[in-house]
């Protein structure tokens, strides 16, 4: 009996033992899958999202290369040209609050998705004016043209033109004008800009706020700030491509490019703004196809399944015990979000540190859109240099520095562990030091060109005025000449001619670009007497003092770009986790919606109308009216480019300052948290060193209610 009883005994030990060993067994194995399946889901999305941010970030900056391009194009002002620059973030806050509030219950892959292809319809529906628009027709002078008929520049009496010569040009003149009255195509650039909006707005919030729910804590700002860093590499192509399609005439493949007479240099040229348009609405749709093979949710990482940055989607309005058997899908009830909607609001902008972060960023980002969307405009007009030129210049050399900057953020943040409070002070210091640097570049500018009339009187007198009476003088006033006529000559003098009639040129030979002016009475006032009064087409160029300080500006804007950047990746997380948890993609929303609003849209427009302010020259549309600015003040340029960033920036540093205040007053310590709880929770702490963000007890508990502690 007792040996019975024994092997009774070891059989049920047995059958009991077996069943826990091939739990445990299936238990490892799970747990072994459902890494391999998080860690490779974060990958592709990680992937899929880094690509749209290069397809949007490269449309994006192509458009700000093409700014000068659209300007004259069109014969536009620059604060019309701010207008279209802001309609895209127009298009962002049309839907925004919707997006990131409602779009993060739903299938976030798939709606990025779908903003995807809207995006690319925006970027088509920019480049369509081309082709329903005639071809670019710019001022210049008769005989430049390859005509047999012969004209004097300083035309004394019109009966020398003859009749034939004077009614074709009239007739194209009115041919012209009709067309022109019906026709404002730059409304299709600012609604396809608008859509480009649209598209790109759930990208942002709802792509960062899903690497952030499923990534682990340690990975989740190096991943942010690879996205972030890949997508730098988009305005590189950006303006790469602006620079290759600027080199080329706007009428490529229909026109005769042996005939047109203006020079890249020249600021009635324009490139084939249009072509890259085509390729970044290529590209959105290719970025769209990976989204929607994407799933809904992915396994959370082990080290965050009790994180108190627990996924938005897993703590959302509904938490009835009673409802825990129902599938997610069958609690989330939109009157239900909507009712916390004000709720969620109204403890957003409660949190100080939110809100005073929000207010510095307003303001910095209002001095950083201004700033990057005229650099290419500044730096043509500053330092004489093309488009072409411009738009390679920033996206070989300044773009690498932001990118080497946000890339170099995450990686500081991940090594050294930095504290939300360290990254304030990180975010602090980059913006210190860059704008401290910028300060520089007040003295790195360039003279006025010489331009008879405009910026030196026709005796070689330093002087500006934006006077049309300056535009004459005794030696072409037995001449002529129209005051809206615009197509440079220089002279032998270095002094650039608004027109050849205006340099008082009686004879010309050759014709387009080799075109020669002789017998100019204006030239031969300052020429010496080895010189004859000639002069070339096209104006003249700048001194070699001048692209000197071009290489200057070049260094220092390279240094103060990287500076600024180390900031950014910083200053996301501090965003992300001085909120409750399951309103980060809604604070990201609102965040967004706000900058759009109050720097995104009004910064391009004011700061186009001050620089407007600072043209010496209108160009004039065919049928009459101002057209785009031919010539600026490059002195008054440079102040109110450089002054408006920097007061602006000043104003951010202020209330960074401010952040730093309070996150101080508000950050207790781990130790006292330990000591406050009466020794409840028993962490190590090399434990809570590990635990990086999650370990910042930054905000206390009157503003994180729900927030899950660790200790």
């Amino acid at each position: 009996m007792e040996n019975s009883a024994k092997e009774n005994t070891q059989l049920f030990s047995k059958t009991i033992i077996l069943p826990i060993d091939r739990s445990s067994s299936k238990s490892e194995s799970s747990a072994s899958k459902e890494k391999q399946t998080c860690c490779g889901g974060i990958k592709i999305f990680l992937g899929a999202l880094s690509f749209v941010y290069f397809a949007k970030a490269l449309s994006g900056s192509y458009l700000k290369s093409t700014i000068t391009q659209i300007e004259r194009r069109f014969d536009i002002p620059s604060s019309l040209v701010g207008v279209i620059d802001g309609s895209f973030e127009i298009g962002n806050l049309l839907i925004i609050i919707l997006v990131s509030y409602f779009g993060a219950k739903l299938h976030r892959p798939k709606i990025i998705g779908v903003g995807c292809l809207i995006m690319s319809a925006g970027t088509f529906l920019i480049a369509m004016p081309h082709f329903f628009m005639g071809r670019y027709r710019y001022e210049i002078f008769s005989s430049s043209t390859n005509s047999t008929v012969s004209i004097s520049p300083c035309l004394q009496d019109k009966s020398q033109i003859p009749l034939s010569v004077l009614e074709r040009s009239e007739a194209k003149i009115n041919a012209g004008c009709e067309k022109e009255v019906g026709s404002s195509m730059w409304i299709y650039v600012l609604l396809g800009n608008l859509l480009r909006g649209i598209g790109e707005t759930p990208i942002q919030p709802l792509g960062i706020t899903y690497i952030d729910d499923y990534a682990s804590e340690e990975s989740a700002a190096f991943y942010i700030g690879c996205v972030q860093t890949v997508a730098i590499i988009g305005p590189i192509f950006g303006f790469l491509l602006g620079s290759l399609c600027a080199k080329l005439y706007v009428d490529i493949g229909f026109v005769d490019l042996d005939s047109i007479t203006i020079t890249h240099n020249d600021a009635r040229w324009v490139g084939a703004w249009w072509l890259g348009y085509l390729i970044a609405g290529v590209l959105s749709v290719l970025a769209a196809i990976p989204f929607w093979f994407l799933p809904k949710h992915l396994p959370r990482p082990e080290s965050r399944k009790d994180s108190s940055t627990s996924s938005e989607q897993s703590k959302f309005i509904i938490e009835d015990n009673r409802e825990h058997h129902r599938s997610y899908e069958q609690q989330v009830k939109i009157l239900e979000m909507a009712k916390d909607f004000l709720p969620s609001v109204k403890n957003l902008f409660g949190n100080p540190v939110y809100f005073l972060y929000l207010c510095a960023s307003i303001i910095q980002f209002n001095s950083l859109i201004g700033m990057v969307t005229y650099k290419p405009k500044y730096i043509e007009q500053q330092y004489g240099q093309s488009s072409s030129k411009t738009n390679f210049v920033i996206g070989l050399i300044n773009i690498p520095a932001v990118a080497f900057g946000i890339f170099s953020g995450g990686l500081i943040m991940k090594k050294f562990r930095i504290s939300v409070l360290g990254a304030a002070k990180l975010s602090l210091g980059s913006s210190f030091f860059g704008y401290l640097l910028l300060l520089s570049l007040f003295a790195m500018g360039c003279e006025n060109s010489d331009m008879a009339g405009l910026t030196v009187t026709y005796e070689g007198i330093k002087q500006v005025s934006s006077y049309e009476q300056t535009l004459f003088s005794e030696c072409n006033s037995g001449c002529i000449c129209s005051k809206n006529e615009w197509d440079p000559i220089c002279g032998e003098n270095g002094i650039t001619y608004m027109s050849a009639c205006l340099a008082g040129c009686k004879t010309s030979n050759g014709s387009g670009k080799t075109t020669v002016f002789y017998n100019c009475s204006c030239v031969g006032i300052t020429a010496s007497p080895s010189r004859s009064s000639s002069a070339v087409m096209g104006a003249c160029q700048k001194g070699n003092e001048c692209s000197k300080m071009f290489l200057y500006f070049l260094v220092i804007s390279v240094i103060t770009s990287y500076t600024l950047s180390i900031g950014g990746t910083p200053g996301y997380i501090l965003l992300l986790r001085c909120i409750k948890p399951q309103l980060k993609s809604f604070a990201l929303g609102i965040y967004t919606l706000v900058i759009r609003v109050l720097a995104g849209v009004p910064a391009p427009v004011y700061f186009g109308v001050s620089i407007d302010t600072t043209c010496l020259k209108w160009g004039s549309k065919r049928c009459g009216g101002r057209g785009a600015c031919r010539l600026y003040d490059s002195n008054a340029f440079r102040y109110i480019y450089l002054g408006l960033t920097m007061v602006l920036g000043t104003m951010s540093i202020f209330l960074s300052i401010a952040v730093l205040f309070v996150l101080k007053k508000r950050y207790v310590p781990q130790d006292e948290n330990i000591a406050a709880n009466g020794g409840r929770g028993m962490v190590s702490v090399q434990n809570r060193k590990d635990n990086f963000v999650n370990s910042d007890y930054l905000i206390q508990t009157t503003y994180w209610p729900e927030k899950e502690t660790r200790l």
